[in-house]
C-alpha cells in the first residue's frame, strides 16, 4: 500500500525520465504510469513503474522506469492454461538494469535485493543490460531486476501477458497496488 502522495510523485518522477529519454511519449500516455510496489509499502526498495503502450492480447509493449536501486521482485511468468507463459525480451533504454537468471550464481553481485527480502530471492546469475543491450528471457523463467546507480528505463517487449498470474517468490507479493488517502 502507498499513499496518493507517493503514488504521484513516483508518476512525476517515472515521467520526468521518460520526457527526458527524449522518447515520443505523449501527455496522456504519460497519465496512464502504473504505480506497483507489490504490495509491500517499500516503493523506493521493491517496485517498478510501468507505462503500457501496447496490449492488443497478442503483443505487449511497456516501458519500465525503475529508480536508482529499486528492485522488482522474483517472478515467473507461467503457464496459463494452454498458454505456455509469457515470453519477455528486456531491452535497455537508458542506465544500467542488473537483471538475475538461473545458472552459476555470480560470486560478487552488483546489487542486492532489499535485506528483510533477501530469503525469497533464489536466482543469482547477474546480467547487465547497458542502453541497446538486450536479452530474451522463455517463458517459466524466474528472473528479477534492480535498476543501477542513475535507475534504468527498459522496455519490455512480451507475447501475451497475465501479469495477475505472475508467481512471485515472495509469498507476501500482491501485483495490485493499493493507493490509500
Amino acid at each position: 500500500m502507498i499513499t496518493q502522495r507517493e503514488d504521484q510523485a513516483a508518476r512525476q518522477r517515472a515521467s520526468q525520465v521518460l520526457i527526458d529519454s527524449r522518447l515520443a511519449i505523449r501527455p496522456q500516455e504519460l497519465e496512464s504510469i502504473e504505480v506497483a510496489d507489490f504490495g509491500l509499502s517499500e516503493l523506493e526498495t521493491t517496485g517498478a513503474q510501468i507505462l503500457t503502450l501496447v496490449n492488443t492480447g497478442r503483443i505487449v509493449v511497456k516501458l519500465l522506469v525503475l529508480f536508482p536501486a529499486q528492485t522488482l521482485p522474483e517472478h515467473t511468468h507461467v503457464r496459463v492454461g494452454d498458454y505456455p507463459g509469457k515470453e519477455e525480451t528486456l531491452r535497455c533504454e537508458r542506465g544500467v538494469l542488473y537483471l538475475y537468471v538461473p545458472g552459476q550464481p555470480t560470486p560478487a553481485p552488483a546489487c542486492q535485493p532489499p535485506a528483510q527480502r533477501r530469503a525469497t530471492y533464489t536466482v543469482w546469475h547477474e546480467v547487465i543490460l547497458r542502453p541497446g543491450e538486450q536479452i530474451t528471457l522463455a517463458p517459466n523463467t524466474p528472473h528479477w531486476f534492480q535498476g543501477g546507480p542513475q535507475g534504468a528505463l527498459v522496455w519490455s517487449l512480451t507475447t501475451t501477458a497475465f501479469d495477475g498470474k505472475d508467481v512471485f517468490t515472495d509469498p507476501e507479493v500482491v501485483r495490485q497496488t493499493v493507493v490509500r488517502d
